[in-house]
């Protein structure tokens, strides 16, 4: 069982740590480096996925769909501890590219630490939790579209990575925030498609 992880930074040194010496990372490694039981962990693995350059490489987008699917849905149904199929775990990239993605992450994580902190936390306790699961159901429907919007699914990404942030750091404020950013996401592919 991995540490409780309070920072954005903290995920991304023990992510890094858990694929050192493979030659390929497996999504099952990186998945229980942050562990199963945690949604928010999760969902903060599934943005920094789409945040960052890895969100380029096609299919990418659509298997974090359905990743976040599996895990919302299960959370919204009372499971504590989260099934997620072979197939999806097997995924993988090479080590070196994904310490890339880490590294290039780094600098980002350090700044946004120092402005999590508790604030508004009814928004992130139980009821709030489901909420922040449900709007992130519903980004995840429409991630597969995004593959074909440039840059949505960095948004996308975006807006899930902060998501996890605010429960991981209990900051309702930046949940407030997430909610703005999936706003401007939906509002990026309406404009897209008309």
């Amino acid at each position: 069982m991995p540490r409780e992880l309070t920072s954005l930074h903290q995920l991304l040194e023990h992510i890094a740590s858990s694929a050192r010496d493979s030659e390929r990372v497996s999504l099952d490694m990186v998945v229980q480096a942050v562990g199963l039981r945690s949604f928010a962990p999760l969902l903060l693995l599934v943005g920094l996925i789409l945040f960052s350059p890895l969100s380029g490489i096609p299919g990418v987008p659509t298997a974090m769909a359905l990743l976040v699917l599996l895990v919302t849905i299960q959370l919204l149904l009372g499971r504590k501890h989260f099934w997620l199929p072979q197939w999806i775990l097997r995924r993988s990239i090479s080590e070196q590219k994904l310490q890339r993605a880490l590294q290039w992450l780094d600098k980002p994580a350090l700044f946004v630490d120092r402005w999590l902190r508790p604030r508004l936390v009814f928004l992130v306790r139980r009821s709030g939790t489901f909420v922040i699961a449900t709007i992130c159901t519903v980004i995840a429907l429409a991630l597969p579209l995004m593959e074909v919007v440039p840059f949505s699914a960095t948004i996308a990404g975006l807006a899930l990575t902060a998501f996890g942030l605010a429960l991981v750091a209990h900051d309702g404020l930046l949940a407030v925030v997430a909610l703005a950013v999936t706003g401007f996401v939906f509002g990026l592919i309406a404009g897209a498609l008309i």
